[in-house]
């Protein structure tokens, strides 16, 4: 190969129309190549041939078919090129289907459910001919101000390696390879901001950022990682060899490809400022171990001439090459005299993946609070009140096809059907019985709306207010990518639209449709319920409604802690004791509803939680625990196993998911969960940074993190163990 050869395998070519704009700073960078042009010598990558515009997806089908035919047959070396589409809550296409975020993936508690999403999800993007997916998100959410947490799994490590974990055994078992994102530590920025200087320190970085890449790799198989634009205590992570290098190959054994977050290795020149121009920028991310540059090769183009002026050695070009050639392989790419043409139509959102999405959306839907209000009697007349009662897009996330693309094209229909939860409520209750009006809108300061919605209400026997967010990016949503918060109330002037509500007396249900938590501790009490939905997709309406009659009995769980106030944050409920506050300080950090809450229309029971006395250091717990449903109608519970250090050489979270089941009884029924858990689930990072287990008692109990239903002790004895790749990171179960 010569060295132009070389360099086309490690760059993308993003084909996109004046004024698209779905990247951050993505004005900034001008393509004036032809595609053609460009792909003279072959083409690493093609960049969201169908996710930046409504494009017919079989139009577009028989356009990469011609293209990637051409490539074969017109280029010496004649190998096709990856097609990479984003798919963190469905195909990112027109028409194609939409599930929930993956922040409501948390909120379900159900790996497998999500492995079935993301299995649909990929048989779609085989289809279509895409062969690499960008997702899933393995940030762990570490400040609910950030804009991105609506794209994350949860604020647990374990909950995030778990389900993501699925996600990409689902995805890649339609030959379709998953991209972690984003490597590492995107989400512990200063005060939630994006793109903003990362301080964690090295123990943070090991003991909670790492472990849900870890999973994803040795336990997943994930063959792609996204770096992260994040800096880590000075030091850009795509120009870090010892995380690229050095954590990912050397430690952890990965051998599939490293590629850019796009624009991210020209941004080491013109954000970072550790490059003094894009050729100085291409070699510190080449030798770091960055393998592709997308979503175009702005920086890596600039190689060949470094090559031959000697500024960097050829075989850095070679190690990067082979990892791409032996992931076409891998692909089929290799062997490709010609690509299969499409015959035929495609149905991007076929009734089995909107059942999927139905019952994700109506696992992950949470009831925070219920002061007897819920489930609503049939016959009630019910207001429905709020700016998002009758808008599709709120059901949606910023990287559904819906926000990230359309409203660039307010012309164009979203291609799929949307009921939004006012359709809903009325097909759920009866028309005649459902009044509506919006208030407000959900991020202006316009009040006028507010004596309709109080008339409204007054004249109704129950209020449905649907609240939250409205998904964008940078800038142009409450929540998303570059939509960063300061200020964790409710945007605009929707609080005082509830107030207002609350005020004639009528009991409301407070719906939430947002992509984060936010600070509603003083709906709790006063609001007759509240209901929490994370973006839960195109089914998600229909799921809110049948929860609010009871046709299902939610189930879902907080993923993430409902902070009590944007100044109380950065929160996690993996703190340390001085985490809690207490008597130490007179502001007050603690929870209105931590993670894994979630209540249901029946009732749970836990007895006999046993666990063995003495565990050894490199050995597995055993605990079992009697649920049984003491309610009159079915219901899933999540079982959740959590543990606590008591004393360790360095401070330890006062609570930490050791495992966890969900289960479902009938009235009366009891099972036996069995949670097998090994001893590295206890594992940490000392004070020479060696992960260990070590001896000494550990408090064992079910609940939620802050609510213990049953307790145990147990002791680990022996010597400390390090933890190695062999190591079992997984807790399994079983249910009799």
């Amino acid at each position: 190969m010569t060295v132009e050869e070389k360099v086309a395998q490690l760059t993308g070519f993003w084909e996109k129309e004046d004024g698209e704009t779905v990247a951050p700073l993505q004005g900034e960078f001008s393509d004036t190549a032809r595609l053609e042009d460009f792909s003279r010598h072959g083409l690493g990558h093609l960049t969201r041939t169908y996710g930046t515009r409504p494009v017919d997806p079989m139009v577009r089908a028989a356009w990469l078919w011609k293209f990637q035919s051409e490539l074969v047959a017109n280029t010496r070396l004649g190998i096709p090129a990856i097609v990479h589409e984003e798919c963190l809550t469905g195909r990112s296409a027109w028409r194609a289907a939409t599930f929930p975020t993956p922040l409501a993936w948390g909120a379900a508690f159900d790996p497998d459910l999500v492995a079935e999403m993301a299995s649909a999800i990929g048989t779609s993007m085989r289809a279509l001919g895409i062969h690499q997916g960008l997702a899933p998100v393995l940030d762990v959410i570490r400040d609910p101000r950030w804009g991105r947490v609506e794209e994350c799994i949860a604020e647990d490590p374990y909950l995030v390696g778990t389900i993501g974990t699925a996600y990409i055994q689902g995805l890649q078992s339609q030959g379709v390879h998953a991209t972690l994102k984003h490597f590492v530590g995107y989400s512990a920025s200063r005060a939630g901001r994006n793109f903003a200087p990362v301080h964690a320190g090295p123990r943070e970085v090991a003991d909670v950022l790492l472990p849900p890449f870890e999973m994803a790799l040795l336990d997943g198989g994930a063959r792609s990682v996204m770096h992260s634009y994040a800096e880590i205590d000075g030091v850009p992570v795509a120009a870090d060899p010892t995380m690229l290098t050095g954590v990912l190959r050397d430690r952890w054994g990965f051998d599939g490809v490293v590629v850019a977050d796009y624009f991210g290795v020209a941004f080491l020149n013109l954000l970072h400022h550790v490059a003094g121009d894009h050729t100085e920028a291409a070699i510190l991310a080449l030798t770091a171990g960055v393998d592709i540059e997308l979503p175009t090769g702005d920086a890596y183009l600039m190689l060949p001439e470094a090559v031959r002026s000697g500024k960097v050695d050829e075989a850095l070009l070679d190690r990067a090459v082979l990892r791409v050639l032996r992931q076409k392989r891998d692909l089929g790419l290799l062997d490709a005299t010609s690509v299969d043409e499409p015959t035929g139509e495609i149905d991007l959102d076929p009734p089995g993946h909107r059942a999927i999405a139905r019952r994700l959306a109506e696992r992950s839907i949470v009831l925070v609070a219920n002061q007897g209000a819920l489930p609503l009697a049939p016959g009630r007349s019910v207001a429905v009140i709020g700016p998002n009662t009758d808008l599709p897009s709120a059901l949606f996330g910023c990287y559904s096809f819906v926000n990230h693309v359309l409203p660039q094209y307010p012309d164009v229909e979203p291609g799929i059907e949307v009921p939004t939860v006012l359709d809903a409520v009325r097909a759920e209750f009866g028309a005649d019985l459902v009044s509506w009006t919006p208030g407000c809108g959900v991020d202006d300061d316009d009040r006028s709306g507010f004596a309709q919605a109080v008339a409204t209400a007054a004249a109704a026997e129950v209020a449905v207010l649907v609240v939250g967010d409205r998904a964008g990016l940078f800038g142009r949503g409450t929540v998303g990518e570059g939509c960063d918060t300061d200020d964790l109330e409710l945007p605009g002037v929707q609080r005082d639209l509830v107030e207002a509500v609350l005020a004639t007396g009528t009991p409301v249900i407070l719906v939430l449709l947002t992509g984060r938590p936010y600070a509603i501790g003083w709906a709790l009490e006063r609001c007759a319920a509240v209901v929490q939905a994370f973006f839960p997709g195109e089914e998600g309406a229909a799921a809110i409604a049948r929860v609010l009659s009871g046709r299902v009995n939610p189930s879902g769980r907080l993923p993430v802690s409902l902070p009590r106030s944007a100044g109380a944050q950065p929160y996690s409920y993996l703190h340390p004791a001085l985490g809690e506050g207490n008597e130490v300080t007179n502001l007050s950090v603690t929870s209105p509803a931590p993670f894994g809450h979630g209540l249901s229309y029946t009732t749970f029971a836990y007895a006999e939680l046993t666990v063995p006395a003495t565990v050894p250091t490199d050995g597995a717990l055993l605990a079992t625990v009697r649920v049984t449903n003491t309610g009159t109608v079915a219901g899933d519970e999540v079982v959740q196993l959590y543990g606590h250090d008591l004393v360790a050489s360095v401070t330890r979270p006062v609570a930490q998911l050791l495992g966890y089941r969900r289960v479902r009884l009938e009235p009366g029924q009891t099972v036996t969960v069995e949670l097998t858990v090994p001893t590295t689930r206890l594992a940490f990072s000392d004070r020479s940074l060696t992960r260990v287990v070590e001896p000494g008692d550990v408090e064992i109990w079910v609940g939620t993190s802050a609510q213990r239903l049953a307790q145990g002790r147990t002791t680990l004895v022996g010597q400390t163990v390090p933890v190695t790749n062999s190591a079992r990171r997984w807790t399994t179960s079983k249910v009799r």
